[in-house]
C-alpha cells in the first residue's frame, strides 16, 4: 500500500484512495438499514446501555462528591475521574445515532471532537491513576511529611495538569477525524491518517503513553506500598486501596483489548478483515464500558456489602470514598513512634 495514500476510515475501512470509488463503495455499505443486521442492532443496544449508566452513574457521583461530601484529596480524584467518564458519555449519543443510521448527520467539528472526547477520557483517566497512585506510594513512606503537606489545593492543580495532558494527547483526533460526503450526499466521519507512517507514530504513541508507561509507574507504586505494608492488615482493609485497586484493575481489563487490536491493524493485511473489524467494535465497546463501571465501584466496593446494601447511597458512596485517615493514623499509633496525628491516606 502507497504510504502517501494511506487512509484508515472509522477503524473498520481499509480502502486505499488512489482509487475513489472504491472508497465510496465502501461508505455506501453503511447505507444499509441497522434494523436488518443483528451485529449492528446488538451494538446499538450496548451503546444506549452504556450511555444510560454512564451517563446517570457519573451525574450521580459528580453530585455526591461534588456537592454532597466534604471536600478531600479523595473526593476531589474521584470527583475528577467521574467528569471524565461524564464528558465522554455525554458525547455517546452522536455514535450511536450514527452506528443505528450508519450515516454520520453532526458535521466536520463533532466528527472530531467526539472522537477526542474517547481519548480525553483515556488519557485523563489513567494519568489521575498514575497521580493517586504515586500520592498514596509518598503517604505510606512519608506519612509524617503528607500530613503536613497533602492538601486539595495541591490535589486540583494536579488534576489540572492531568487534563491538559490528556488533552494534549487528543490531538491527532482533531487532526486526522474527517468527514467524507458520498455521491447521494450522505456522510461519514473516518479517520484519515495519510500515511502509514502517521498512523503507526500515533497508535504506538497511544499504547506507550496511555498503557505501557502508566502502568508501569502503578505497579512499582502499588508493589512499594504493599511492601511496605505486609506485616499489618491495612492493604486489606483500607477501602479507599480497594476502590483504588478495583479502578485499575478495571481500566487495565476494559482497554488491553482495544490497545491489542489497533496495533494488529497497523498489519491488517495479515488478519481476517471481519474478524479484525468485529474485534475492534467489541473492544471499542468494552473500552466505553469502563465509563460506567466506575460509579459502581464507588458505591458497591467496601468491606460488607451486605451492609452496604441496606444503607443509603450516599452513605455507601462517603464510605467508599472517604478519606481514611483516621483508620491509618491509629495504625501508625501502634507501629512506630511517629506523631499519632500522621495519616498515610493510602
Amino acid at each position: 500500500m502507497d504510504d502517501v495514500d494511506y487512509v484508515e476510515y472509522s477503524h473498520y475501512n481499509y480502502s486505499n484512495m488512489d482509487n475513489i470509488t472504491t472508497a465510496e463503495e465502501t461508505f455506501s455499505q453503511h447505507k444499509e438499514s441497522c434494523l436488518k443486521e443483528g451485529t449492528c442492532v446488538l451494538l446499538t443496544a450496548i451503546n444506549v446501555v452504556i450511555f444510560l449508566l454512564g451517563f446517570f452513574g457519573n451525574m450521580l457521583v459528580i453530585w455526591i462528591s461534588g456537592f454532597k461530601m466534604r471536600k478531600t484529596v479523595n473526593t476531589t480524584w474521584y470527583l475528577s475521574l467521574a467528569m471524565s467518564d461524564f464528558l465522554f458519555c455525554a458525547f455517546l449519543p452522536f455514535n450511536i445515532v450514527s452506528i443505528a443510521m450508519k450515516e454520520w448527520f453532526f458535521g466536520f467539528f463533532m466528527c472530531k471532537f467526539t472522537s477526542a472526547a474517547l481519548f480525553i477520557n483515556m488519557f485523563s483517566s489513567i494519568f489521575l491513576l498514575i497521580i493517586i497512585s504515586m500520592d498514596r506510594c509518598v503517604s505510606v513512606m512519608f506519612p509524617v511529611w503528607v500530613q503536613n503537606h497533602r492538601s486539595v489545593q495541591k490535589a486540583s492543580a494536579g488534576v489540572v495538569f492531568a487534563w491538559l495532558l490528556a488533552a494534549g494527547m487528543s490531538i491527532p483526533s482533531l487532526i486526522y477525524r474527517q468527514v467524507h460526503t458520498n455521491s447521494d450526499g450522505s456522510q461519514f466521519c473516518y479517520t484519515n491518517y495519510g500515511t502509514k507512517s502517521a498512523h503507526m507514530i500515533t497508535v504506538v504513541t497511544r499504547f506507550i503513553a496511555g498503557f505501557v508507561v502508566p502502568f508501569t509507574i502503578i505497579i512499582i507504586c502499588y508493589s512499594i506500598i504493599i511492601f511496605k505494608l505486609q506485616n499489618n492488615r491495612m492493604a486489606k482493609s483500607s477501602k479507599p486501596f480497594k476502590v483504588m485497586t478495583a479502578l485499575i484493575v478495571a481500566f487495565f481489563v476494559c482497554w488491553l483489548p482495544y490497545h491489542v487490536l489497533v496495533l494488529m491493524e497497523l498489519n491488517h493485511h495479515q488478519y481476517d478483515l471481519n474478524v479484525l473489524t468485529t474485534g475492534i467494535q467489541m473492544g471499542v465497546i468494552l473500552a466505553s464500558a469502563n465509563s460506567f463501571l466506575n460509579p459502581l465501584l464507588y458505591v458497591f466496593m467496601g468491606n460488607d456489602f451486605q451492609k452496604k446494601l441496606k444503607s443509603s447511597l450516599l452513605s455507601k458512596m462517603e464510605n467508599a470514598m472517604a478519606d481514611e485517615g483516621r483508620t491509618t493514623s491509629r495504625y501508625l499509633s501502634r507501629s512506630s513512634s511517629m506523631d499519632g496525628r500522621a495519616s498515610t491516606h493510602i
